[in-house]
């Protein structure tokens, strides 16, 4: 027995039809179409990916990228040769009608053509400029140095924006840091108040004491919006150095926010920075480009010569001249400029040496910067987060059993909550000042 199947009606088979062709302009349109969605949650990213968004999508940096583009564009205007000139003259036209008429004491019987072949004179020729003393060679390695600096100075501008998106990243997750803090004091303190308010109402406790106690609720409030604030702050800051348009507008960062210890020492650290600092490259790179231009302004002081090659036809008689011609040195021969640039070249190495003295500042400031931060964090871990948690569970509960008066309990909170708050801008600290460290010797990585 066959199946009972029915037919598609011709009007159902147009809306089909009409379906997938609206399904495969969805497709071309937008390949992800018909594609699972990702979820639209925030995006979390860590330093590493900040810092490489930022050299992608920073504006800025951008916009100093291409002034090594328009360097390399001068390279090749530096590298062109001299055009030749070409001119052509025809000279004593007849203006006014034929010269018989003109003239036809002179030219009676004498047709136009034959007095534009026998007594006009027409001139056809090239003249080219040789360049002496190789200054096109000598234009063209002068801008090559020069785009060799511009690349070592848009480098240094990487090294500055790495530093300053690490700044803003700490700063976030030192906000978030304190937020949870806040968060957890509020919590705990919320919770006290409720004993005192228990404890106020079966006539435990008195008005004045349950008042203050509650003013101090005010204070952990405070902090969680601050903290709240903060953090809006830095991560709208940090996503303008990242590219506004490269994260989402709930992009959260994440990281271990957490004391790592770095054993450096001070003499390979200045070493590597003065192998690897991109503005030291260019200030040396700046000495070797002063020295280009003071060669071209010597070769800029040679005169050049002229040669034109002319083919002439006067009169009947055709001819070709040769000519040349070059200025005669005698007063101006680029002094000024030569003395320029042989000074400038003073200028760039005095900038080099004071470059060189600057990296090894850096990277001393930063290297001893690192060690304090390094001994405060390790105070608070040792000694005095333990000494902070233990003061304010004890005073908690000697308090919520009346064995402590309310005052001092309340100084054991603002002491526990200093230190913690204390520990959490130490450990921000002693992270950028690691990212410091890295920014002075001019590497990710730490010898």
């Amino acid at each position: 027995m066959k199946p009972n199947c029915k037919t598609i009606p011709h009007w159902d088979l147009r809306i089909v039809k009409a379906a997938c062709a609206l399904l495969a302009c969805a497709l071309w349109v937008n390949p992800a179409f018909g594609q699972a969605t990702t979820t639209n949650g925030p995006v979390r990213i860590t330093l590493d990916e900040a810092i490489q968004l930022a050299i992608q999508h920073n504006h800025f940096l951008i916009a100093m990228r291409t002034t090594i583009q328009q360097s390399e564009a001068e390279e090749v205007t530096q590298g062109l040769r001299p055009n030749p000139s070409l001119f052509v003259d025809w000279e004593y036209l007849p203006l006014f009608g034929s010269p018989a008429n003109q003239n036809p004491d002179v030219y009676s019987g004498v047709s136009t053509g034959a007095y534009l072949k026998n007594n006009t004179e027409g001139d056809v020729g090239l003249s080219y400029l040789f360049e002496r003393g190789g200054k096109r060679l000598d234009r063209l390695q002068a801008q090559k140095d020069i785009t060799a600096q511009t690349r070592s100075q848009v480098a240094d501008n990487e090294r500055g924006l790495t530093f300053q998106v690490a700044t803003l990243f700490y700063n976030a997750q030192l906000a978030e840091s304190t937020l949870d803090l806040a968060e957890q004091d509020l919590k705990s303190f919320r919770t006290t108040v409720d004993i005192s308010e228990h404890q106020f109402q079966v006539g435990g406790l008195s008005e004045n004491n349950y008042l203050m106690i509650k003013l101090q609720l005010l204070q952990f409030e405070s902090d969680e919006e601050q903290a709240l604030l903060a953090k809006a702050q830095s991560l709208s800051d940090l996503r303008q150095l990242l590219g506004y348009e490269s994260v989402s507008a709930d992009y959260d960062v994440v990281a271990d926010f957490e004391y790592v210890p770095v054993k450096v020492d001070l003499g390979d650290l200045q070493v590597k920075a003065l192998q690897n600092r991109p503005d030291l490259r260019a200030a040396a790179q700046g000495v070797t480009a002063a020295n280009s231009q003071y060669q071209l302004q010597k070769a800029i002081g040679k005169q050049d010569v002229t040669v034109s090659a002319n083919y002439t036809h006067a009169n009947g008689i055709s001819g070709v001249s040769v000519l040349g011609s070059i200025p005669l040195a005698i007063h101006n021969r680029n002094q000024g400029e030569i003395a320029r640039s042989r000074y400038a070249i003073t200028q760039s190495q005095e900038q080099q040496e004071f470059t060189n003295g600057q990296v090894l500042t850096d990277v001393k400031d930063a290297y001893e910067g690192l060690q304090s931060n390094d001994k405060l964090v390790l105070l608070y871990r040792t000694k005095y987060l333990d000494v902070a948690t233990q003061s304010r569970d004890i005073s908690e509960y000697a308090y919520k059993r009346g064995g402590l008066a309310l005052l001092d309990f309340l100084d054991a909170e603002r002491s526990y909550r200093a230190t913690q708050l204390g520990y959490r801008q130490t450990l921000a600290s002693y992270l950028l000042a690691v990212e410091q460290l890295r920014e002075a010797v001019g590497v990710r990585t730490l010898p």
